[in-house]
């Protein structure tokens, strides 16, 4: 039997079975290469992500090349220079051996960690443990953060650290577009450039600093508050958790330092993001529950900010084995009908 060819943007892998169990007539099922990952499309960046409550959590900005968190590092975020780890869980953590060694097999350059520094030897631990397998260490470079540390991603793009509230060591991350710009009176007497240079020379200040949110990823954190700091309220996209829905629920949250959506409700009325994405759905609650929950208590509130659930935008990926999988499939996605 010959298979047709599949539709251009839409390739698929087929399952390898053996011939004396597949039906002549049957025809090759589709079966997703990955699993269900959420591409946003904002108006600078994607966010590319996956996300589920003590499953993984692994969140990246492919433009601005880093990924917030690692989870079992999906393939497509392999190629980010920098993970900004929130914390040391194994459900956001476990991929950083194979993000490293993977990188330097691929022929990239070292991979860069930042992580709370309470945390920073235990990362190396991990590095250093998993080259007693693989017979060496993988290059790599491990950056310990406090609250309020910046670290330059490249020019102009920051990412600094901000405070979050867990049950272990933890940070919050923005990234923060730092530009700099002609002081207003000089800007007014519309100098010419060389007369600016010689001001510049001779020393002077002809300059300020502009910091601009872009992205605030919480990471796994409790209390309203954390989403109130600035950098965090004011980013143009919030990517904060939300583990719990489910009324029932608010005492699994604080015990597990979690945020529960009325600690959202609470936090909405003060926060000016354009795009606020909830991840880390616990599984408890669902993807649709935890919708339908929202959607009830937002009809209520008196703002109505853009709260999407980053899960909402997931889309599986199919190729034909021994293909490489599209970043995002031409077609229109498919959504993910599965809970979380």
């Amino acid at each position: 039997m010959t298979n047709p060819e599949p539709e251009s943007g839409s390739p698929i892998i087929e399952p390898i079975t053996p011939a004396d169990h597949r039906i002549a007539t049957e025809s090759p099922r589709q079966v997703p290469l990955l699993p269900s990952i959420a591409v946003v499309e904002t108006p600078r960046f994607h966010i590319v992500g996956y996300s589920v409550a003590g499953e993984e959590s692994a969140v990246q900005i492919p433009e601005l090349n880093v990924v917030f968190d690692i989870g079992k590092c999906p393939r497509p975020f392999l190629v980010s220079d920098f993970c900004l780890l929130s914390h040391g869980h194994i459900d956001h953590s476990a991929g950083i051996p194979y993000y490293l060694s993977q990188r330097i097999f691929q022929g990239m350059s070292p991979g860069t960690i930042l992580c709370p520094a309470k945390i920073a030897d235990g990362v190396a631990g991990i590095v250093h443990a998993w080259a007693a397998l693989e017979g060496k260490v993988s290059p790599h470079r491990i950056v310990p953060m406090e609250v309020g540390d910046e670290f330059e991603i490249r020019k102009g793009l920051i990412a600094r650290a901000f405070a979050t509230c867990h049950t272990v060591p933890s940070l919050g991350y923005t990234l923060v577009d730092r530009r700099e710009k002609l002081r207003p009176d000089l800007l007014e007497q519309r100098l010419p450039g060389h007369i600016l240079r010689e001001m510049k020379d001779r020393g002077e200040t002809i300059t300020y600093t502009v910091d601009v949110p872009m992205v605030a990823y919480t990471g796994d954190t409790a209390l309203a508050e954390t989403l109130l700091q600035d950098g965090v309220r004011d980013a143009q996209v919030l990517i904060t958790e939300c583990t719990f829905f489910d009324p029932g629920h608010k005492r699994r949250a604080a015990v597990g330092r979690h945020l529960h959506l009325d600690d959202l409700l609470e936090a909405l009325p003060q926060l000016h993001n354009d795009l606020i994405l909830i991840s880390h759905v616990s599984r408890r609650t669902g993807l649709r529950r935890a919708a339908g929950a929202l959607k009830r208590a937002l009809s209520k509130a008196a703002v109505q900010p853009r709260v999407e659930f980053l899960m909402d935008h997931a889309q599986h990926l199919h190729v034909r084995a021994g293909k490489a999988a599209a970043f995002v499939p031409p077609e229109p996605p498919i959504i993910d009908e599965t809970d979380g």
